[in-house]
């Protein structure tokens, strides 16, 4: 058997041990790659012996995975030398007669694996470029005379044999850190420094991965590469039998570690202000080019600061949209796999960030071209986030994440930019204007009319002034959002959450208030005796407060939403859909003012409390449901109960109570006020 088949077995063992307890054993045998150990072998049982047989029959089988392993092979050995001969040779001299010897053993390798791959009209020329490689290594030559001929040799390699060069999905960073904790820092330190607790033991060392003139050699491709098969003569071991998805996550998180968190920012800025990086950059690119690829066009210190940020953020080469749905595929697969491994913490997580992170920045869009389709999404979401914290089977939490996966294809056809129209973008920016608007909106105006009505017109200022700072606050949180600092969704349904409730809880007080001064006389003594003393600079700045709150929790909201409908092909549309919803908000306001005032007082306080109490409902019910999204509440699903999105009414058991509770408690007022009336 050659050894492409015999690494392919082992990494097939690997994973079988993996999940039948025994992978200690094949690590301290077969599966490590250093000298030492390799010579030991491994007694198997007959059964064991039977399904290797088995494996063995079914590898010559794949031929198509026996033509690109060891072209992948050969081109991690390599990119190993193009980038550690340095340390082997210096001016012609060996300086380091260990290393040297690693050079020639491999690029002997290279020669040797060459000849058993398939045919190829390229086959010949590689032969002789590898025989020349071979050459320069035992003349000693510079380094960087080697480096240059095993990276051509490298790249017109996997031009002759093709293989897949970037993955299916963008990796997911954070399940790369978790899984670096769980697998590498023993030997490579929790920094990756190359000095973790087992790495005194180990010859060679392991390598630092925060060495920067290491790290722009080397791709992250390279890096999956030897995740995946190892690397022999090194006591890095394969981890084949990690998914591949896991692979690639290890190895962005690898790969972030020599471009510090710190420059993320200013990578940001960089890649957010360049529209040739931006249109230059793909998925395929970052993982498969080496960093000294992108110094050389952009500068060494624009490169560090750009790879802070892409490798810890390599969703922000896909096109928006694109980028936000890959990332829910994403998160889906990570929640699966920490919930078959059973961290059902992880998992949570993992699912939530499918929704925030994900999800919830094309959400508005998705709206506006499909609604019904957005809903079902939400969801079935929600519905994944509850079967995992219920402890579901595996089988159902999966067969959910792949009902997500479908939904999301259709996604993808719904917000294909092909299916924008004018009336799309006009209709969407209209109705979410309008729709997030509206509520603040009458909250403002009955405040403005009972002052009115109070006499006590200096007193709207505060309220004026709230809105206006609302408005303010509004945009600037939205700047710094989009080209400061980053605000996830979590922080964003927070924000709308908690300000919801505390809205409700506030309307709920003036709502029950309101409908009191609604009484016969009571508003006439509440004036002679109260309001004076009632309106002081506290209470003024407590109009302002409010104002401000109500206002606030919609304009952030609302100017991201409109961002996200923002398409520069139907720019026109989006604009003219924005002024209409303002036009008519405009129009609503004055006829409300302008009925109210001709209302007698206690009809205005009437319908004002009826109005504030609807809203007080609706507030809370719109509050939980956040909260909820941002992971703060459980999700229980309450069949029967239907979705009303402008009465905050979503079919879950939290919210549906929550308003159930809201409207008895403003019942028990209203039966108070009117029981108090009675008596007087």
């Amino acid at each position: 058997m050659d050894k492409p088949a015999i690494t392919l077995l082992r990494h097939t063992l690997v994973a079988r041990s993996w999940h039948t307890g025994s992978r200690d054993r094949l690590y301290r045998s077969d599966i490590c790659p250093r000298p030492s150990v390799r010579k030991q072998a491994i007694m198997l049982s007959p059964r064991i012996a039977a399904f290797v047989l088995l494996l063995v029959s079914q590898f010559f089988l794949l031929g198509a995975r026996a033509d690109t392993a060891p072209a992948l092979t050969i081109w991690r050995l390599l990119d190993y030398m193009a980038i550690d001969y340095g340390g082997a040779v210096r001016d012609g001299v060996v300086v380091s007669s260990e290393e040297y010897k690693e050079m020639v053993e491999f690029v002997g390798s290279v020669t040797e694996r060459l000849e058993g791959l398939p045919a190829s009209d390229a086959k010949s020329d590689l032969r002789k470029r590898a025989v020349e490689l071979q050459g320069a290594i035992e003349n000693k030559e510079k380094a960087e005379l080697v480096a240059e001929l095993a990276r051509n040799l490298a790249a017109d390699l996997i031009k002759a044999y093709p293989v897949p060069l970037a993955p299916a999905v963008v990796p997911d960073y954070t399940a790369g850190r978790v899984l670096y904790a769980e697998h590498c820092a023993n030997c490579h330190g929790a920094s990756g420094n190359g000095k973790g607790p087992a790495a005194a033991d180990l010859k060679p060392p392991p390598i630092d991965f925060t060495d920067k003139e290491r790290a722009i050699e080397r791709s992250l491709f390279a890096l999956y590469q030897v995740i995946e098969q190892g690397l022999d003569g090194t006591s890095m071991a394969s981890f084949a039998q990690l998914p591949s998805q896991d692979r690639w996550a290890l190895a962005l998180y690898v790969g972030s570690l020599a471009f510090p968190a710190a420059d993320a920012t200013k990578g940001q800025q960089l890649w957010q202000s360049d529209e040739d990086l931006r249109q230059q950059m793909n998925l395929t690119n970052l993982v498969g080019e080496r960093p000294a690829v992108l110094a050389s066009r952009v500068g060494d210190e624009k490169a560090s600061a750009l790879l802070a940020y892409l490798r810890r953020n390599p969703a922000a080469v896909i096109p928006s949209t694109n980028a936000s749905l890959a990332l829910v595929r994403t998160r889906l697969t990570s929640a699966v796999l920490s919930y078959e491994k059973g961290d059902r913490r992880a998992a949570t997580d993992f699912a939530l960030s499918a929704y925030l992170d994900g999800f919830e920045p094309v959400e508005p869009l998705l709206s506006a071209r499909n609604k019904d389709l957005m809903i079902s999404i939400e969801g079935a979401m929600g519905e994944l986030r509850a079967a995992i914290g219920r402890g579901a089977t595996v089988d159902a939490v999966r067969t959910q994440a792949k009902t997500i996966d479908g939904l999301v294809d259709q996604a993808e056809e719904a917000l294909d930019p092909r299916h924008a129209s004018s009336a799309s973008s006009f209709f969407g920016a209209f109705t979410v204007l309008l729709r997030e608007a509206l509520e603040a909106l009458l909250i403002v105006v009955v405040m403005l009319t009972m002052l009115r009505k109070a006499n006590r017109p200096e007193a709207t200022r505060y309220v004026h002034g709230g809105w206006i700072a609302a408005l303010a606050v509004g945009f600037l949180t939205w700047g710094l959002a989009t080209y400061v600092i980053s605000i996830s969704g979590a922080d964003r349904e927070l924000t709308e959450g908690f300000g919801s409730l505390f809205a409700s809880f506030i309307l709920l007080w003036v709502g029950i208030w309101m409908h009191g001064k609604s009484q016969a006389g009571e508003w006439q003594r509440y004036i002679r005796d109260k309001l004076n003393r009632a309106l002081s600079r506290e209470s003024m700045l407590g109009l302002f407060g409010l104002t401000f709150v109500v206002v606030y929790r919609e304009v952030f909201e609302t100017i991201l939403f409109c961002a996200a409908i923002w398409d520069e092909n139907h720019a026109g549309a989006v604009l003219a859909g924005a002024a209409s919803a303002i036009a008519m908000l405009a129009i609503i306001a004055w006829a409300l003012m302008r009925y109210s005032r001709s209302l007698p007082i206690a009809k205005f306080f009437a319908f004002s409390s009826m109005l504030l109490a609807v809203l007080c409902v609706v507030l809370v019910g719109k509050g939980i449901a956040a909260l909820q999204e941002a992971g703060w509440i459980p999700i229980d699903q309450l069949a029967g109960v239907i979705r009303v999105d402008f009465l905050g009414l979503y079919p879950t058991m939290q919210g549906v109570a929550a308003q159930v509770v809201m409207a008895a408690l403003l019942a028990i007022g209203f039966w108070q006020n009117q029981r108090r009336a009675s008596a007087t």
